[in-house]
């Protein structure tokens, strides 16, 4: 493609805003589009539950040439985040590449790119751009569970909405709360309300492991995720030698039998029958999960009562609601029942010839590196390869698409894509036995996927921060020169044309 070549670019969170500051340096017109009127995607004012935190710290979520401000906390709230994300689009002067307020309802492929129906304050529009990348994120459509009695329910007075729509924790002061989930949602808003709810109740259909920030012994969730040693625990599709060795030793299995026991007795969780049944090596899936500050004191100090392996069967309204009722019969007071149920990924402005192009018969999206569908031209994704270094591994990923575009890398035949995507996807719903976020996670191998990425562009970490990656948690910054100037700009064309609109 030439500089004239138009990007169109769906979704100003993290890695939409990554691929406008990388593909704008190399000389493309950029627009993006995103339908809140702010930027920062699941940062964003208008999705954001009280208690959001950050998963990571300050020094490990952050792109490599823009650092958290020094005076954030290590753990930046949700406001902190769509403030450092604001900031990255005043210092990298990418305000004139936003249209904030602005929906893609429609995209079509065309001849020369895409068309698109885009939907704004003054009404629905028409564009076009020669390449499209979707950046709308794996948590753009939240999931609401299908709960027989909600009319009754909302009728009799209760609330009932997803957690990313409930921004004000005063409306559940003196309420009767209940959050549905154990994700780290459910979990996060659950501590946050039950501070000032009348009761706070947490229903969880299933329990999972949670690693706190601090374990001690120079063991935190950081460094179990975010390093190399840490990610030679979970066995990869392709085994190193360091893991072959802890396998032939029989540490992998020793270490993880020792962490989990210890993260037991940190979080009290025999006291509190809040012990997983499954291994603690579950936390090496996509739903790998950071503990939420002062939950368990919570439990504990009876603010938050858990009710696990059960679920809700019915929303109860008339003269004993609102209420809900649980699998075993009981019922609890629920004023308040906000829906911690995860998210689907979707594309639903692509028409559905292309979705169905884009993803197999389980729904799994078809992406090589997690970011070209080998059979839709002039497409890629940008974030559906969620990890546990979101801005790292979407700033090397928006690079990998300007490598592309410009031509300083050419991928594989379509069938050798092909096959390296069937086996990616084979294997990945084999270990997480179907939790992968529909082939768009890459936890917790998210060093080895920013490996692949540098790897095709042919420029590789250098061996010395390879090395200190083995035993200390990632630093964005060490990747600043890898991928500083990286995307070679686009050669230039004779009269570059302005995005059009009709």
């Amino acid at each position: 493609m030439t500089s004239g070549s138009r990007i169109g670019i769906v979704g100003a969170g993290v890695a939409g805003l990554a691929c406008a500051k990388v593909l704008s340096q190399a000389g493309f017109p950029v627009e993006v589009f995103d339908r809140a009127p702010d930027v920062g995607g699941v940062w964003s004012a208008t999705r954001r539950y009280p208690g959001l935190r950050a998963q990571n710290s300050k020094s490990t979520y952050a792109f490599s040439d823009h650092p958290m401000p020094e005076d954030f906390p290590r753990w930046p709230d949700g406001q902190q985040m769509q403030a450092y994300l604001a900031g990255y689009v005043q210092e990298f002067g990418l305000g004139p590449h936003l249209r904030l307020g602005t929906e893609v309802v429609a995209a079509d492929p065309v001849d020369s790119g895409w068309l698109l129906e885009i939907r704004d304050q003054m009404g629905v529009h028409r564009t076009t751009c020669d390449h499209l990348i979707v950046a709308n994120g794996v948590y753009s459509d939240p999931v609401m569970p299908d709960l027989n009695g909600a009319a009754a329910f909302r009728a009799a007075g209760g609330r009932l909405c997803h957690v990313s729509e409930f921004h004000d924790v005063e409306q559940a002061r003196d309420r009767s709360v209940v959050v549905l989930g154990y994700g780290k949602s459910a979990c996060d808003v659950a501590e946050a309300v039950s501070h000032i709810a009348d009761e706070t109740t947490v229903v969880a259909r299933r329990l999972t492991w949670k690693m706190p920030r601090k374990l001690g012994f120079g063991v935190d969730y950081e460094r179990l995720l975010l390093t190399r040693a840490g990610e030679a625990h979970f066995a990869s599709r392709f085994p190193h030698r360091v893991e072959r060795l802890l396998d032939r030793l029989a540490l992998r299995q020793a270490n993880m039998d020792l962490l989990q026991e210890r993260v037991t007795r940190k979080l009290r969780l025999r006291e509190l029958d809040l012990v997983p049944t499954g291994p603690i090596s579950e936390i090496g899936t996509s739903s790998a999960s950071l503990a939420t500050e002062g939950f368990t004191e919570q439990v504990e100090a009876g603010r938050i009562s858990v009710h696990r392996d059960t679920e809700i069967t019915e929303l109860i309204g008339g003269r004993h609601g609102p209420a809900v009722r649980l699998a075993d019969g009981s019922l609890k007071l629920a004023e308040i029942v906000l829906c911690a149920t995860g998210y689907r990924q979707e594309v639903p402005f692509l028409t559905p010839f292309v979705r169905r192009a884009l993803t197999d018969e389980v729904g799994d999206f078809r992406l090589y590196r997690h970011i070209l569908p080998v059979e839709v031209p002039n497409l890629s994704f940008a974030g559906y390869n969620s990890s546990n270094a979101s801005a790292l591994s979407a700033e090397a990923s928006a690079h990998w698409i300007a490598g592309l575009l410009t031509g300083r890398f050419v991928p594989p035949m379509a069938e050798l894509m092909n096959n390296e995507i069937d086996a990616r996807l084979e294997w990945s719903r084999t270990r997480s036995e179907g939790n992968h976020a529909h082939g768009a996670s890459v936890v917790p191998f998210s060093l080895a996927n920013i490996d692949e990425m540098l790897d095709d562009l042919g420029s590789p970490l250098p061996l010395r921060s390879r090395l200190a990656q083995w035993v200390r948690p990632v630093r964005p910054s060490s990747y600043r020169g890898v991928l500083r100037n990286r995307a070679a700009a686009a050669p230039v064309a004779p009269t570059p044309a302005p995005v059009a609109e009709r």
